[in-house]
């Protein structure tokens, strides 16, 4: 496929990207992780304010991207990173909101599959009843990096909702009745597209509110202290300890 570059979304060439990116919602994040973890971190990209930058970990090129909020966003920033970009593996680095009394506040979840209240998959002609999922591989390097940390962690459904603020308050919780773990807003659509294009994703999520207790963290502790997650994602990115 020929692409003229930069794309409308993302103002770099494929050379400027390396092969796996983490990818935060939001901009701020993404910026955290390039400043705090990469060595000599460079902005490949600031389209609409969606910061983008490559640097090293242990000596390996990786990326870190925001994604924005919800699947249509990450729908398109995914889409274009592996069909134009020649990105082979993206790890979502994102919140989750807890659906059970067994999840707590900055537990990690990988999310093993995704399921959506979303209408992102009937683009590919299936109707209701494909169920995306994560590339095992990168779920299972990522399970044991946890274990061998000692961190709190779950592996299982996430719920990837269209909807923040729903007119039913009720209607999100009774996903916990089929043993959904926690709910964001981005995997499903990352999973659906990561499975067209023949690559490889893993939604790696920690816990900053429950929908359960009513416990939060605030925007800046989202922001800057969910180191955990973000070494394990880079230790994975570089194949360090899997």
């Amino acid at each position: 496929m020929s692409v003229p570059y930069p794309t409308p979304h993302i103002q770099a060439t494929p050379e400027q990207i390396a092969k796996t990116v983490l990818m935060p919602g939001d901009p701020l994040r993404s910026e955290f992780v390039a400043k705090t973890f990469l060595e000599k971190p460079v902005l490949f990209n600031n389209v609409r304010g969606v910061q983008g930058y490559t640097g090293t970990w242990k000596g390996t090129p990786v990326s870190v991207m925001a994604s924005g909020m919800g699947m249509p966003s990450i729908g398109i920033y995914s889409y274009e990173l592996f069909r134009f970009f020649q990105v082979d593996r993206i790890l979502r680095i994102g919140s989750a909101g807890a659906l059970c009394e067994k999840v707590h506040l900055r537990d990690l979840v990988f999310g093993m599959g995704a399921c959506t209240n979303s209408a992102y998959g009937k683009q590919f002609g299936l109707g209701e009843g494909y169920a995306p999922i994560a590339d095992y591989a990168l779920l299972e390097g990522a399970v044991s990096l946890a274990r061998e940390r000692g961190l709190s962690y779950h592996v299982g459904n996430l719920l990837s909702s269209d909807t923040f603020y729903d007119d039913d308050a009720e209607r999100t919780l009774r996903w916990h009745k089929m043993g959904v773990l926690a709910v964001e807003m981005e995997a499903a659509a990352l999973y659906m597209n990561a499975a067209r294009a023949g690559k490889q994703a893993l939604a790696i999520c920690t816990v900053s509110d429950s929908l359960v207790t009513g416990e939060a963290t605030s925007a800046t502790e989202r922001q800057e202290s969910f180191t955990d997650m973000m070494t394990l994602a880079l230790d994975l990115a570089v194949g360090d300890g899997t």
